[in-house]
């Protein structure tokens, strides 16, 4: 194991091309660098400042891509000492690498997880919720509609609804992993639906999605909350297949 208490390596100037993120795109590059043992377990990182030279990037974007090693369990901290290779067995944080939504068989992937998570999320909100959950959801169905005859997508809308859904269960880990899901899944998911042309009466279609499943919850019928949330994501899966052809 290195001591703590040496210099790091040298590292040779490899500028990163500006990209959409930046700390996505040094988080992988440095992750590639653990992976491939050119940064050991128990070494020490090179300083933020040392890596803002060498990946032509600011201190605030070396900061937050370390941060999101740190959240993988791929690097820890020591008080006072910097930030460290983290041992092969440390790593206790669940990863999820992007998906490429463009491939059938990981987004169907995608999807089957997504449906166990939010499917039974539902379901479990359906027995769960309060009036006061109820007036929540509602309150976002009718913040999606609204956007529906504005002509907006209603994507902050739609995943409003959603967290206020989860929120429902009463269960924090349902709350964590969904936040998780929402960051590195279905936003992408949504953000494409954003960017892509609306196909005519497509958007009030996905709004009667919701209201199956608005409809479930207020008559807390956890079975029909169920299937109305496994054929909304079973139907965005067939929709995201046509927002993304050329």
């Amino acid at each position: 194991m290195a001591d703590p208490r040496e210099t790091p390596r040298a590292m040779p100037r490899d500028i990163l091309g500006r990209a959409p993120s930046l700390a996505d795109t040094l988080a992988q590059r440095l992750r590639e660098e653990i992976a491939s043992g050119r940064l050991q377990p128990g070494e020490k990182l090179p300083t933020e400042h040392k890596m803002s030279e060498t990946y032509g990037v600011s201190r605030p974007i070396v900061r937050e891509a370390v941060g999101r090693l740190k959240h993988d369990g791929l690097v820890t901290s020591r008080q006072g000492a910097g930030a460290f290779v983290a041992d092969p067995g440390a790593a206790s944080s669940f990863r999820l690498e992007i998906a490429d939504l463009s491939d059938r068989a990981e987004m169907s992937a995608i999807v089957e997880l997504l449906m166990a998570v939010e499917a039974n999320a539902t379901a479990h909100a359906a027995v769960r919720r309060t009036q006061d959950d109820l007036g929540r959801i509602q309150t976002q169905l009718d913040a999606m509609q609204a956007a529906v005859f504005r002509g907006e997508p209603g994507v902050d809308e739609d995943m409003a609804f959603h967290r206020a859904i989860v929120e429902a269960t009463g269960n924090p880990y349902f709350r964590d992993l969904s936040q998780f899901l929402d960051h590195r899944v279905r936003h992408f998911i949504r953000t494409a639906r954003a960017n892509t042309a609306r196909l005519g009466g497509l958007a009030q279609a996905v709004q009667d999605e919701h209201v199956a499943i608005f409809s479930a919850i207020e008559r807390q019928d956890a079975p029909a909350a169920r299937a109305a949330a496994e054929e909304h994501l079973r139907n965005a899966a067939t929709r995201l297949a046509l927002y993304l052809k050329p």
